[in-house]
């Protein structure tokens, strides 16, 4: 999950009387001699090191600060059978030293710098990041690019780290209903993908993960040709770039591993499962299995569906008073407390439609999972109004602005768009292929992808809850991370 972090209050002062960070960089003439290879309208620059390694720099000069990221293209998808959560789990082990750090002293330099810091792991990337002031990003990438090139640590500190992993499985998953369910219905939904596995891993996986199962997934996936580096903030792009090439560029490079395609293949009948757990309410959740969006250029009819279904998704529950909101929620005959929809159509693994609900008191969930699907038919039946696509390309313009006063969302959206292929101006080309939609094409892909062939169905089945079972937040030794 992507995590929003505050803006630093102190940049301002810390800025102040600072240097540049061209006075500790490699000769001009160095980094003059690289140019672009890409750039966009808002001044976005792509660079590809010595090594392979891409570095993305976006330069905004509005406050003092700079958002440093890492990202990596591996993740969960690239995990093997028996080993699920590795991915994650050597997440929190990047933050356990290096050879010249000790376990936990990253992060403390990044905080006595006046910055922030965290990492994340998905089915598709691993990133990492720091918000610092713009003259501390010299500091910041030094530091980073010794712990991606020289990350280690005892075993000690995996065993004790691999304990909070499993208590974040229980705090968030095991303890969690509906997350539980959903766990569930992503390996009942895919055979082939490994988007089946939950990226925190199954826990008889991460009873039986090693300190050396961590190791080799680190030596295997973490090489510069496997990853970017994005700025975003008070930064000069060459200066930026000279300073990727005395840090980053000095990693040796390394072949990857083959990427095997696991292809999904096609689902020919509906599937069911029940879920039992302690709850107060039911759940019920639809996957449907759809077209993805591969690329935004010369877009074939396959992946402007994946654009139609995105539209799709918005005008059923994109807004406050959406249709799945006045439909299943309001007035004398609602059956849901809530209802929602999303379109998962970007990853480098297969693209899901998805639909949940919570039944109204007296109702159940399959009369909430029957209004969801009457709404998708209702579509596919009478289409949809100029005037709710209109709403909805209005809010997703204002929301690509709005997006654009944070650093964290502009580095994030460069780095995200750069581990799926997309081209550097992603956003404003996506922006612009929305906006083209018609309600023909909302109709038709409607009526196209939502039969029973595509489904699996999750349906929560509320058990019992024993008196004082709620578990208590866990307190983490020093040097833990709970993300």
């Amino acid at each position: 999950m992507k995590r929003a972090i505050p803006l630093l209050g102190l940049l301002a002062c810390l800025y102040a009387g600072a240097q540049s960070p061209a006075q500790d960089v490699p000769s001009a003439a160095v980094a003059a001699a690289a140019r672009a290879q890409a750039a966009t309208a808002s001044g976005a620059q792509l660079f590809t090191l010595k090594n392979g390694m891409q570095l993305i720099v976006q330069p905004d000069r509005r406050a003092p600060t700079a958002m440093h990221m890492v990202w990596l293209r591996v993740g969960s998808m690239d995990e093997v059978d028996g080993r699920s959560g590795v991915a994650h789990v050597l997440e929190h082990m990047m933050f356990k030293g290096t050879k010249k750090l000790a376990p936990g002293e990253f992060s403390r330099r990044v905080a006595a710098l006046g910055g922030q810091e965290n990492a994340f792991t998905s089915r598709d990337y691993t990133g990492y990041y720091q918000q610092i002031p713009a003259n501390r990003l010299a500091d910041v990438m030094r530091l980073e690019s010794d712990r991606f090139a020289h990350n280690q640590w005892p075993d000690a500190e995996f065993t004790k780290e691999l304990a909070v992993v499993k208590e974040e499985r229980r705090m968030r998953t095991e303890d969690q209903p509906r997350a539980a369910l959903i766990e569930q219905l992503y390996a009942a939904t895919f055979i082939a993908s490994p988007y089946r596995r939950p990226v925190v891993g199954w826990m008889s996986d991460l009873d039986s993960l090693t300190a050396n199962d961590a190791r080799q997934f680190y030596r295997q996936w973490y090489a510069p040709g496997n990853a970017a580096v994005v700025v975003a903030g008070d930064v000069d792009p060459q200066q930026v770039l000279a300073l990727a090439q005395k840090t980053y560029g000095a990693i040796p490079a390394r072949a990857l591993p083959a990427r095997k395609p696991r292809t999904e293949p096609e689902q020919k009948g509906l599937r069911r499962i029940d879920f039992k757990a302690p709850a107060e309410q039911a759940y019920v959740a639809l996957a449907f299995h759809v077209p993805g969006v591969e690329r935004i250029e010369d877009m074939q009819d396959g992946d402007r569906d994946g654009l139609a279904l995105m539209v799709l998704s918005a005008v059923l529950s994109g807004y406050d008073g959406a249709r799945l909101e006045r439909a299943l929620t309001q007035g004398a005959e609602r059956v849901a407390d809530s209802a929602d929809s999303h379109a998962s159509v970007f990853g480098r693994g297969p693209a899901l439609f998805m639909l949940t609900g919570v039944p109204a008191a007296g109702k159940t969930a399959a009369q909430v999972e029957a209004a969801l699907r009457a709404q998708l038919e209702r579509v596919a039946r009478e289409g949809v109004s100029e005037a709710e696509l209109s709403r909805v390309k209005t809010q997703w313009a204002a929301s690509t602005i709005y997006a654009r006063d944070s650093l964290y969302s502009q580095a994030s959206d460069l780095g995200s768009n750069w581990v799926q292929g997309l081209p550097l101006d992603a956003d404003e080309r996506l922006l612009r292929l929305l906006r083209a939609v018609t309600p023909e094409q909302v109709q038709a892909v409607a009526a196209r992808y939502f039969g029973d062939d595509q489904l699996t169905v999750a349906t929560l089945l509320p058990q019992p809850l024993a008196a004082g079972a709620k578990r208590a937040a866990p307190k983490p030794a020093d040097g833990t991370r709970m993300h």
